[in-house]
């Protein structure tokens, strides 16, 4: 594709359910930009700018991109709830936008019934490091960063069910950085065939966006999920959020052999996630050498959980 005299070329948009606005900055630089904001899922507002921050960042590193510049997107019920809580909300933002190795450059607020935040976030990625949601080949692995379940947890935290345990590993899982891209050697990211995050749409939702420009069918191997504890439990009682039945609702007529999972797990499938990990198709050969270095990047649950053979973008359970 030609790119017109004095105009921008889009390289990546809303199509195929890419993670980030991508265009041509030069030769070589490519440039990534993505706003996203969410209601609050914990009780505690620093957490929960860190989550939402963690949350809005994820897009770029999804793309492999790295972070350079953040804006604030609040909304905030100025006359119902003290000014320390969203002090707390944005300080938990900022301390992720600057983990994450950018500036946080002001942003905007409007008063609203209801607590918003997230963020408008711009990186960069070099052209041959870009990830896109599609691109896995026959034979690569699928690779999971992070634990699911974080829909069921939410909901039993907003029910006073849940343990602090459970909340404290989810809260966790949910604030960190999924920053693979600023970890990973040289040789690993230019490895990295597809990627994308998991976030409302689940496991499944984000998985058959992989395959909505290719051939081929995704093997899971729903055994090998790493899932956060207490959401399995939380799901046969029941806690599962509105979301994820919508998921389910959508996705299950490209989903085989659902008949052979119990109900609980079946619904992690579908879980809609908040700052959920990456899902990466990489070669094969790699795979194993690819989850150690995820591990010692920080994300210990990492793990494969299914390949990609030829079919006609489906999610076939192996069960």
């Amino acid at each position: 594709m030609v790119k017109p005299e004095g105009k921008t070329f889009l390289v990546a948009g809303w199509e195929h359910g890419e993670d980030a606005a991508v265009w041509e900055i030069d030769e070589r630089r490519l440039g990534i930009l993505t706003v996203d904001f969410i209601t609050p899922v914990v009780d505690d507002p620093f957490a929960f700018g860190q989550i939402a921050a963690a949350n809005s960042l994820s897009d770029v590193f999804a793309m492999g991109g790295r972070p350079l510049v953040a804006l604030n997107v609040v909304g905030f019920p100025v006359n119902c709830q003290p000014l320390d809580v969203l002090k707390e909300i944005l300080r938990g933002g900022q301390e992720r936008v600057m983990a994450a190795g950018a500036l946080l450059a002001g942003g905007h607020s409007v008063d609203d019934e209801e607590p918003k935040y997230g963020l408008v976030v711009y990186g960069e990625v070099e052209r041959d490091r870009i990830w896109k949601v599609t691109g896995a080949r026959e034979g690569d692995v699928l690779i999971l960063t992070k634990p699911l379940g974080t829909g069921m947890i939410i909901t039993a935290l907003q029910a006073e069910m849940a343990q602090e345990k459970e909340i404290k590993e989810a809260v966790e899982s949910m604030g960190t950085l999924n920053d693979l891209p600023l970890k990973l050697s040289d040789d690993l990211l230019t490895q990295v065939h597809a990627c994308t995050d998991v976030t409302g749409f689940g496991l499944a939702g984000h998985l058959l966006d992989m395959l909505s420009e290719s051939s081929l069918d995704v093997l899971l191997e729903p055994e090998k999920i790493p899932i956060l504890e207490g959401a399995l439990e939380k799901a046969n009682m029941g806690l599962v959020p509105a979301g994820t039945y919508r998921n389910r609702e959508l996705y299950e007529p490209r989903v085989e052999g659902l008949e052979g999972l119990s109900l609980p797990l079946a619904d992690v499938l579908f879980d809609a996630q908040t700052s959920g990990g990456l899902l990466l198709a990489v070669p094969e050969h790699v795979a194993e050498g690819f989850c150690r270095e995820c591990q010692k990047a920080g994300f210990v649950k990492a793990s494969p959980i299914g390949r990609f053979v030829k079919g006609q973008g489906k999610m076939v359970l192996e069960t």
